[in-house]
């Protein structure tokens, strides 16, 4: 599992240099009723690349720090594909694999 926490760990921050080199990164924070959402990805309430940013790393980089076991699935690509759609391809598409391999990699901890 050590492995598997060591690859995520850089999953996460190629996803953190991914978002910045887009410009998608933000200094702060979506306001406090942002993180109350009880969407998936607080979709009514944050942009993706937000959740991302302020919800999923963050709750990722918890998990490895604290070596708590994974969630069993994660499936977060679709949702890039379809927040991302208008994007050009070259715009989104190292991200979206990104996103894939971590799915890939949590996921097959069922």
């Amino acid at each position: 599992m050590k492995d598997d926490y060591q690859k995520l760990s850089r999953y996460l921050q190629r996803l953190e240099n991914e978002l910045q080199q887009l410009g998608w990164w933000s200094d702060l924070p979506p306001d406090s009723e942002a993180f109350e959402s009880t969407a998936p990805f607080c979709y009514d309430r944050m942009t993706l690349d937000q959740w991302l940013q302020w919800v999923f790393i963050p709750s990722f980089q918890a998990i490895i720090d604290a070596d708590k076991p994974l969630p069993e699935k994660c499936a977060i690509t679709p949702m890039g594909e379809i927040s991302w759609r208008e994007e050009s391809p070259e715009t989104v598409t190292a991200l979206i694999s990104l996103m894939h391999d971590i799915d890939s990699l949590v996921s097959r901890h069922e």
